[in-house]
């Protein structure tokens, strides 16, 4: 099952489920299985020379921003920054509110507006010159995808499987 949602695996009776590192209920147990990530604030190079490229998050207000609704945040998720240590939100407006980072990606690739994606979703986009990424020194990493597992149910053998092999690869 994939959805953007914080599914509760122990009442829906799943061995595990894959998370960001930073939300990670504490009486689970998380396995790294991937880098650290980023949030990246990006636009096509057509947005950015019809509508100008923003200088300071605050400059957001006055963009098309593609929003991200999640079904755990209440509403539209507010885009995250970071200056000198301390983190802040935004929260954006725009033409397009989409389900899911693809959508997102797909109308920031046709010039539709701002995105802010995970760095791992655009970096072939960043390497070919298709996207762009603005505002920078206002995006810092955080904890990537963990594999998260509840401490006190009893595990099939086949998730120790699992679990032995991410292990390993540490």
């Amino acid at each position: 099952m994939t959805d953007y949602g914080l599914t509760d695996v122990v009442a829906e009776r799943f061995d595990a489920g894959v998370r960001l590192g930073d939300i990670i209920d504490a009486d689970m147990v998380a396995v790294r299985i991937g880098p650290p990530m980023r949030m990246v604030t990006v636009a096509s190079p057509g947005y950015l020379k019809r509508y100008g490229t923003p200088k300071r998050p605050e400059e957001l207000i006055t963009h098309r921003c593609i929003n991200l609704r999640l079904p755990t945040h209440g509403g539209l998720y507010p885009w995250e920054f970071t200056s000198e240590g301390q983190e802040f939100r935004i929260r954006v407006q725009g033409p397009l509110i989409m389900d899911s980072s693809m959508q997102i990606l797909d109308a920031c690739l046709v010039g539709a507006g701002l995105a802010q994606v995970t760095d791992a979703h655009v970096h072939e986009h960043l390497a070919t010159g298709a996207l762009v990424e603005v505002l920078r020194e206002w995006s810092e990493s955080f904890a990537g995808y963990h594999l998260y597992y509840p401490t006190r149910r009893q595990q099939t053998a086949a998730f120790k499987v699992v679990l032995d092999a991410l292990r390993n690869d540490d």
